[in-house]
């Protein structure tokens, strides 16, 4: 790695629910345009931590800094704006508005607009993001008439139409068949090799993605993190990961498949 700041720096990042540790003093780095996982049994502290860098949740210790900057304090809404954008396992669309407007209002956001050289209009750029994900043929529906699965690829759409450096994906598999989690995963792949919605540059945006299927998530990611009990047990390439004996007592003998 270069002398020059890490994409992203986690840096003894902690969080205390009561009298339980979520996180605990979790240190990695991602470097711009990595795809890494994020995995461990339930409860490990995967979801807290992504929360965290958000800013959705905020730390008890511990610093957050991308592309150089302290953001461990900043707003949710500054850090999209920064170019970090998430998905979460709860989906919360606008139940009401057809599928396309839940698009739209992301593409609203500052960051967003400042895009508009690649774009015609705001409800263009909606469409392509659905089309990328695969529910354009839903566009003018309510997003009430989704199923999970659909719901899933929506919170992706509106994640990418906010036009991010670093997106966290939090189980992106989750509720899809077979058929459906290979498209995803395969426009997952595009995304990360600069496609459609990739920055204006070759590279795509970094990506951490947390998954329970770990058979797909191993195909598209370079590195994996391992929590458990909310400290990071492991760090390295996939292969490396499926023969550390520590993970497999900590995900494997606890149901993570």
């Amino acid at each position: 790695m270069s002398h020059a700041s890490p994409f992203l720096e986690v840096e003894r990042l902690t969080k205390h629910f009561g009298g339980l540790t979520a996180v605990n003093s979790v240190t990695f780095q991602v470097a711009r345009g990595q795809m890494v996982g994020l995995i461990g049994p339930n409860g490990a502290g995967k979801t807290t931590l992504l929360r965290l860098i958000t800013r959705i949740l905020k730390a008890d210790s511990g610093k957050v800094r991308f592309k150089g900057r302290d953001i461990t304090r900043a707003k949710p809404w500054d850090v999209v704006n920064m170019g970090i954008a998430g998905t979460f396992q709860v989906t919360r669309p606008f139940r009401r508005l057809p599928i396309i407007a839940n698009v739209m209002v992301a593409c609203l956001s500052p960051r967003a607009m400042k895009k508009g050289e690649w774009v015609k209009t705001i409800d263009a750029r909606a469409m392509d993001a659905l089309e990328f994900v695969g529910i354009s043929d839903l566009a003018r529906e309510p997003a009430s008439c989704l199923s999970h699965g659909d719901l899933r690829r929506l919170e992706i759409a509106r994640a990418i139409a906010t036009d991010p450096e670093l997106l966290l994906l939090d189980e992106p598999f989750s509720g899809l068949n077979p058929a459906e989690t290979e498209l995803l995963a395969k426009s997952i792949r595009r995304l990360h090799k600069g496609g459609r919605f990739g920055r204006l540059h070759s590279e795509g945006p970094a990506m951490i993605i947390i998954e329970h299927k770990l058979a797909e998530l191993m195909k598209i990611v370079d590195r994996v993190i391992v929590l458990d009990f909310g400290e990071l047990i492991a760090d390295g390439s996939p292969d490396e990961i499926v023969k550390n004996e520590r993970v497999i007592e900590a995900c494997i003998g606890k149901g993570v498949t």
